[in-house]
């Protein structure tokens, strides 16, 4: 599909505007590179008065320096050559170093919808593999325009001066030549996009193969992976030989028509020396030249396929760079809250949905109050909790903190006054005190780090690690168990000292002694804030202050564990089957236990 001129010029002028800050840099390489296209047509220049007045006319001041002039011509072109590449380098290292940063600026301010439907593969692929291609059509090629722009002229002028007439013919190929280069240019652009999309695809299978390594070890999918991958990599190979017959075959065909130019040339000129017309020199400084115009001519021709792959990476790169950002229209800031929250009339629907999530949700939730939130799945028990620091934003209804409505909070007011504890935990390739101490309590001191971590009961196990606080723990935690992770969340949130706190399904993945370590380090947490808890296991939310079962996104009951319990109604029968199921599992471990204790005879 072919892109409108109109719309790859606005694309190109966007894409110049992040070279036009380093303009100096940018115009040292131009300067450098017109001045080598300004040494080119003295190569074939110097040819003639070289056969000419050396080898026919023996012309002794010839003789002697027409070999220094070689010598000097090359000299000046290499030290030109040297500063135009290291100037060039230098600008494309910038821009690739800008658009980066802009990227990865707009992605950390994405809204959480976006990351639902976007692959991390793909974006990861956009920061690493398409932005590169972008600095080739913002530096690259432009340079290269200029540069074989000006040879191509200069060769053509001295070749004017030689003879007019041979001169024309090699004008005649000008516009063959450009009606190839057009051709050919929709092709490369799509053909890019393409193999953009299958570097996105590459990218995701690394990424999930790479992250669920163990799944992938235990069910035995390392040959459902190779395949995976195989069928990406071979998307990725047939997109790149795409582009190699579409970004080839213009230049053998450009360079068939500068051939017959110059078999034309040949021709015409021996008939003409034949005559007396023409000098040896002459002739040999004119196709000297010709055949010097193969080369930009060439690079002037394959110069087209990088633009339309840096034409494609831009919009790649540029579509993410104009993503918008997380709606924060707020304007209130609120230094520390009290905790006070109240959900009015709440809806909210996920898009494509077939139900809403939540359906007019109303409660109130009095400062330092433990509100436990309870129901099956699709309940919208974890939806309600999103909706708090604005991860997503309501259909419907709206949600106050102290009275206030959050969204007219600002985003940094609001979450300020919120700390999250999940399953999930997330923690980040670095040291123990930086995953405590993190975002703007990087700045907290040693002892307010050691604090937290020992009311977390982290210190426990931080001591024994042979560096301590300074001990890297890897991708996500990898060298911690499950509770170890677990504790240096809950640490992080005691150092943030929120009013707020938001914990969901917090020890639903421990087993027993590291839930009853990560209940004690919780208790700590949750003492004097507004605690919303999110539980699966009903048996860790018995001493809730109340307790809110969801279904089908409405609040079917509200009250305290006993009072529910003499209800007997929706939460009564959700913990009877739980406490069944409790009962089966703890008498088969019991079982399990006598007989490991019985003597093998008596099994």
């Amino acid at each position: 599909m072919a892109v409108p001129e109109t719309k790859s010029r606005a694309l190109y002028l966007r894409l110049l505007r992040y070279v036009a800050p380093y303009w100096r840099m940018f115009t040292l390489s131009i300067l450098a590179m017109v001045l080598v296209a300004a040494t080119e047509p003295l190569f074939p220049a110097l040819m003639k008065p070289l056969l000419d007045g050396s080898f026919v006319n023996k012309d002794p001041t010839t003789i002697r320096y027409i070999p220094f002039a070689l010598v000097g011509l090359f000299l000046v072109r290499g030290v030109f050559g040297f500063v135009s590449d290291y100037a060039l380098s230098w600008v494309s290292n910038r821009v690739v170093f800008d658009l980066r940063a802009e990227m990865f600026g707009r992605l950390v301010n994405l809204p959480t919808r976006y990351y639902d439907d976007a692959s991390s593969g793909a974006l990861i692929s956009k920061l690493s593999y398409d932005v590169t291609g972008v600095t080739g059509a913002a530096t690259s090629v432009l340079t290269v325009m200029v540069r074989d722009s000006l040879t191509v002229a200069g060769l053509l002028a001295w070749m004017f001066y030689l003879d007019w007439k041979l001169s024309l013919i090699t004008l005649v190929v000008g516009p063959v030549i450009a009606l190839v280069i057009r051709s050919f240019s929709g092709r490369l652009r799509q053909v890019s996009r393409d193999a953009q999309h299958a570097m996105g695809d590459i990218t995701h299978v690394l990424d999930e193969a790479i992250g669920c390594h163990k799944v992938v070890k235990v069910f035995g999918g390392q040959e459902y992976e190779q395949r995976h991958f195989g069928a990406a990599i071979k998307r990725m190979r047939d997109f790149a030989m795409r582009q190699t017959i579409a970004a080839g075959a213009s230049v053998p065909l450009v360079q068939l028509c500068a051939a017959v130019a110059v078999a034309v040339i040949v021709y015409y000129s021996t008939q003409q020396s034949g005559a007396g017309a023409v000098t040896v020199g002459s002739f040999v400084s004119f196709m000297t030249a010709t055949l010097m115009l193969l080369s930009p001519l060439k690079r002037l021709t394959g110069v087209n396929a990088g633009l339309q792959r840096g034409l494609a990476a831009a919009e790649s790169v540029f579509a993410v760079i104009d993503e918008k950002p997380e709606e924060d229209s707020g304007t209130q800031s609120l230094d520390r809250a009290q905790g006070r929250i109240e959900f009015e009339h709440l809806c909210f629907t996920y898009p494509n949905a077939a139900r809403p999530a939540l359906d007019d949700v109303n409660l109130e939730i009095a400062a330092g109050e433990t509100v436990a939130l309870v129901g099956g799945s699709g309940g919208g028990k974890t939806t309600l909790a999103n909706l708090i620091p604005r991860f997503y934003q309501p259909s419907a209804g709206r949600i106050l903190l102290d009275g206030i409505d959050t969204q007219t909070l600002t985003l940094a007011s609001l979450r300020a006054n919120l700390a999250l504890v999940s399953q999930d935990v997330v923690l980040f390739n670095d040291t123990v005190a930086a995953n405590i101490a993190y975002g703007p309590l990087a700045g907290a001191s040693e002892a307010a780090i050691a604090a937290a971590a020992e009311a977390a009961h982290a210190m426990e196990f931080i001591r024994e690690m042979a560096q301590g606080m300074q001990t890297i723990i890897g991708e996500n935690g990898v060298r911690l168990s499950g509770g170890q992770r677990q504790r240096l969340a809950i640490a992080r949130a005691l150092l943030k000292n929120a009013p707020v706190l938001i914990l969901d399904e917090a020890t639903s993945a421990l087993d027993t002694e590291s839930e009853r370590v990560v209940q004690a380090a919780l208790d700590t947490l949750m003492r004097g804030r507004t605690t919303l808890i999110i539980a699966h296991r009903l048996s860790t939310i018995e001493k809730a202050d109340r307790i809110v079962v969801l279904q089908h996104g409405r609040i079917a009951e509200i009250g305290s564990h006993a009072e529910l319990l003499a209800h007997d109604g929706l939460y009564a029968h959700l913990y009877k089957i739980q406490f069944a199921v409790e009962e089966d599992t703890s008498g088969q471990q019991q079982n399990r236990v006598r007989a490991r204790g019985r003597p093998f005879a008596a099994i």
